[in-house]
């Protein structure tokens, strides 16, 4: 059939779509994933920079964290409770708020003029640092020396959400690529037979931000996370489906990737490779993940560290499985514990019965996590992050008269800890003012937090970048200032 010259310009023009386009790109982050996976992540992990015929990224500096376990307290916990003890706010309990924290200032659900909320529970000093924490937290403070807790972070969202995006993808906003994914995308992986960025819930329900927070946004998807299951399948369609074996699927696989093999040639998308290499990694994963989350295979003893609870979805499990995935070579293992939203509207969410008990799951685990990792001479090449999304108010709610003691969301100051991975252990850093309402020493913004986390895994946090929508992304947004916390490393 002759065809019109308009008309053959029209199905070329068609054949070249936007990733097509992007792959052929030079600069363009379809041609730099594409690379990255035909090098085999040889380039990426950069550990043998020698057998390699290019350098190692430029984004690439020295780093002490091979991996990162991020534990996250979806809802955010109350820092009075836990670690930010304000002795004027206990004196002033039930006072007036004072009329200059009110003026021009909104409450997502505070009506009225509140009183001030001093916390129930003892504080003491610990370690030779002399860290403040409080008696709900009797395990964790064995460990004091070995963290750096920051108290002055700040966000500039007040929602659970746009925090939890802000704080995992540098935006507000759905479509950005993850912490877990930029990391995994910039280091590569160290086990082929996992994925490098596992996800684990504990709680009973998802996380307000939903599974865009392990998403892989604009990056191949290679990158995102996987969500890892403590009951059932350990990841969804893991196992053959009924009638077909290994071999079957194998067969059924090598067919499958002969067409994608011919698609990649002739339209070199590097989704299509990205494709490819998912079947191979699932296949393989067939065999690896059911040994990696067995926690029957694990002593009576490390059972009883972490306080285990048989296979039902925890936080002690998540964390020894966390601890199993290190010493798998997975990269990023990012924990969503929810539950921790405390605004006093029921016994469900309030400081007297929901804190204790929510601090009861979290305590012995930490403890744990922190002692196995550094008895296995693992965490000093692991970091830990432990985090909510924003603070809580210093004011009782009191929403709709609710007799309840609780606390409002609060982006002007919470608190944080980092532990192993170059952190300097037995750190307080920053300070809250009397009452607790704003920062008043060392104002820390998600931002430092998020490049201080890249350079201690062996990443430039403003040269890790991908061109996108005419613009170079990067987790920390526009690199016009250094976010480092150079006070915290070792």
């Amino acid at each position: 059939m002759n065809l019109h010259p308009k008309q053959i310009q029209a199905q070329q023009l068609q054949a070249i779509t936007r990733r097509h386009f992007l792959a052929q790109g030079s600069t363009g982050i379809g041609a730099m994933a594409l690379g990255a996976m035909l090098a085999d992540n040889q380039s990426a992990s950069a550990k043998k920079p020698e057998s390699t015929e290019s350098p190692a990224p430029k984004f690439r500096i020295p780093g002490k964290a091979k991996h990162v376990i991020f534990l996250h307290m979806a809802g955010s916990p109350p820092q009075q409770e836990l670690f930010d003890y304000k002795p004027e706010l206990v004196k002033r309990n039930m006072q007036p708020c004072p009329d200059s924290f009110l003026k021009g200032r909104g409450f997502p659900f505070i009506k009225g003029h509140p009183k001030m909320l001093g916390t129930p529970y003892k504080f003491k000093q610990y370690g030779e640092g002399g860290t403040w924490m409080s008696e709900l937290l009797p395990n964790f403070q064995k460990v004091a020396d070995d963290v750096a807790v920051v108290k002055s972070m700040h966000t500039d969202q007040f929602n659970h959400a746009p925090a939890q995006l802000f704080l995992y993808t540098g935006a507000p906003r759905f479509g950005g690529a993850s912490m877990g994914s930029w990391i995994t995308y910039g280091l590569g992986s160290e086990n082929k037979n996992l994925p490098g960025f596992m996800v684990l819930l504990s709680g009973g329900s998802d996380p307000s931000g939903g599974k865009s927070l392990w998403g892989s946004g604009f990056l191949p998807s290679v990158y995102q996370g996987v969500q890892c299951r403590t009951t059932g399948d350990p990841i969804l369609y893991v196992t053959n489906p009924k009638g077909i074996n290994r071999d079957v699927r194998r067969r059924s696989l090598d067919a499958l990737k002969s067409l994608n093999e011919f698609e990649l040639k002739q339209f070199g998308n590097p989704e299509t490779l990205t494709r490819i290499n998912q079947y191979e990694l699932a296949f393989r994963m067939q065999m690896s993940v059911p040994e990696a989350v067995d926690l029957g295979s694990e002593t009576k003893k490390t059972h009883d560290l972490y306080g285990t609870t048989g296979g039902s979805p925890s936080f002690a499990n998540n964390c020894l499985l966390a601890r199993r995935m290190v010493e798998r070579g997975v990269r990023f293992i990012q924990l969503f514990d929810y539950g921790w939203d405390m605004h006093g509207t029921g016994s469900g969410n309030d400081l007297i019965t929901a804190v204790p008990r929510k601090a009861k799951d979290i305590d012995q685990p930490l403890y744990a996590l922190i002692t196995d990792l550094k008895q296995r001479g693992l965490l000093d090449e692991t970091l830990i992050v432990w985090s909510g999304e924003f603070g809580r108010t210093s004011m009782n709610e009191e929403r709709n008269g609710s007799k309840f003691l609780g606390r409002d969301h609060h982006p002007h100051c919470y608190t944080i800890w980092m532990a192993g991975g170059g952190i300097k252990g037995g750190t307080s850093y920053g300070e809250t003012d009397e009452l607790g309402y704003f920062v008043a020493e060392k104002k820390t913004s998600v931002r430092d937090l998020q490049s201080t986390i890249l350079h201690l895994t062996g990443l430039d946090a403003r040269k890790l970048k991908v061109p996108y929508q005419g613009l170079d992304q990067r987790l920390i947004g526009p690199a016009d200032e250094d976010h480092l916390l150079k006070d915290l490393l070792a």
